[in-house]
C-alpha cells in the first residue's frame, strides 16, 4: 500500500475545508439523494460524498457502507483522487499497487473497483470526492465518467448553497441558523457522551454609537474584527455563530462553567489587545453571559441559549447599574 502525498496547498485546503463548517454535521437529503442516484444510475454496491480532513476521510453522505461515517486518511482511496484535477479509475485494487495491501482490499468492504471525482469549493481548492466503489473488478466507459462528473457538479452545487444558507457573509461565522444546526449536533454529542458543555452569548456594547459616530461601513468592521478575535483564540471544537445584529453565541465543547472563566479570561485579553493596538478609533466592548448545560433544566438548545441569553441581559443590566 502507497500512503498519498499531501496536496501541495495542504493548509490552505484544509482551512477552505473547515470554513464550511460541515464537518461531523447530520447527514442531509440534499447530499444523500445524490448517492442513491448514484449507486442506481452506475449499479454499484457503494456510493460516497467524502470529504478529506487532516489525519481522516469523512462521509456527508454514504450508501452502502452501513453506520459508517470516516475512515483513518492513511487507507483511504480518496486522499490519491484529489491529487488529481481529473478522475481517479481504479479498475481493480488488487492490481494497483497504491492500493493492492489496503486493509479495504485486502478485508471489508473487500474494495476491487473505484472511481473519484475531485469536488471543490468555490474558491477552488479540492475538498474531497464524489466516488464509486465496487466489490467486483469493472471498466468505466467514457459515457460513465461524464456522468460521474456532472454528478459531482451538483455535489459541489450543493456544498455552494450550504455554506450560502449557513455562514454570515460579512464575520465569515455561522449564521444563526448555521450556529443552531452545529450546535444541536454538538449538544446530542455531550448528551450522548456525557461530557460538559456550556453556551455564551455576547452583545457588543455601544454598537449603535459606533454606528452613529463612524458610519455603518466601521460597524460593519467592528462586528468582523470581535468574530476574527472569537475564531483566534477558542477552538476548532466549539461553534460559533453571529445571531443577528451585534449579537454571537458560542457553544464551548467538553468545557464546564469553570473553565469557562478561563475562556472568557484569555477572550478579554485578546480583546483588550487589539483595543490597545490603536487599529481602530473605537473600543470594542460586550457584555457576555455564560451558561452550563445541564439535562434537566435543558430539553434542547433552545432552552439552554434562552438561559445563556437571560444571563447576558443581567451582566449588561448590572453593568448600567454600576455605572
Amino acid at each position: 500500500m502507497i500512503i498519498a502525498e499531501l496536496p501541495v496547498n495542504e493548509a490552505a485546503r484544509i482551512d477552505a475545508l473547515h470554513s464550511l463548517r460541515i464537518l461531523d454535521t447530520p447527514r442531509e437529503e440534499r447530499f444523500d439523494r445524490l448517492t442513491r442516484l448514484a449507486r442506481r444510475l452506475f449499479d454499484v454496491p457503494m456510493a460516497v460524498v467524502t470529504l478529506v480532513d487532516v489525519h481522516r476521510q469523512w462521509f456527508k453522505s454514504c450508501v452502502g457502507l452501513g453506520d459508517a461515517t470516516e475512515t483513518s486518511r492513511d487507507v483511504s482511496f480518496c486522499a490519491h483522487a484529489i491529487l488529481s484535477e481529473d478522475l481517479t479509475i481504479v479498475p481493480d485494487a488488487r492490481l494497483d499497487a497504491r492500493f493492492a495491501t489496503n486493509p479495504q482490499v485486502t478485508g471489508e468492504p473487500f474494495i476491487r473497483f473505484y472511481a473519484g471525482c475531485p469536488i471543490k469549493s468555490e474558491s477552488g481548492f479540492t475538498l474531497g470526492t464524489l466516488c464509486l466503489v465496487d466489490t467486483v473488478p469493472r471498466s468505466f466507459d467514457v459515457d460513465e465518467q461524464f456522468l460521474l462528473k456532472d454528478l459531482a457538479a451538483m455535489v459541489e452545487q450543493e456544498l455552494a448553497a450550504v455554506k450560502l444558507a449557513t455562514i454570515d457573509d460579512l464575520t465569515g461565522v455561522s449564521n444563526r441558523r448555521g450556529f443552531e444546526a452545529l450546535a444541536r449536533h454538538a449538544l446530542a454529542n455531550a448528551r450522548r457522551i456525557g461530557h460538559a458543555a456550556c453556551v455564551l452569548n455576547f452583545d457588543l456594547n455601544h454598537f449603535k454609537q459606533i454606528n452613529d459616530r463612524f458610519g455603518h461601513s466601521e460597524g460593519d468592521q467592528a462586528l468582523t474584527d470581535f468574530a476574527g478575535l472569537l475564531m483566534a483564540n477558542l477552538r476548532e471544537s466549539d461553534v460559533i455563530g453571529r445571531l443577528g445584529g451585534d449579537e454571537f453565541a458560542v457553544f464551548l465543547t467538553n468545557t464546564s462553567l469553570d473553565d469557562s472563566v478561563v475562556v472568557l479570561q484569555h477572550l478579554q485579553q485578546a480583546v483588550q489587545a487589539f483595543n490597545q493596538s490603536g487599529q481602530r478609533q473605537y473600543q470594542l466592548d460586550y457584555c457576555v453571559g455564560a451558561v452550563q448545560y445541564d439535562p434537566e433544566q435543558h430539553p434542547d438548545l433552545a432552552a439552554l441559549q434562552r438561559d445563556a441569553d437571560a444571563a447576558m441581559y443581567e451582566r449588561k443590566k448590572a453593568r448600567r447599574a454600576a455605572t
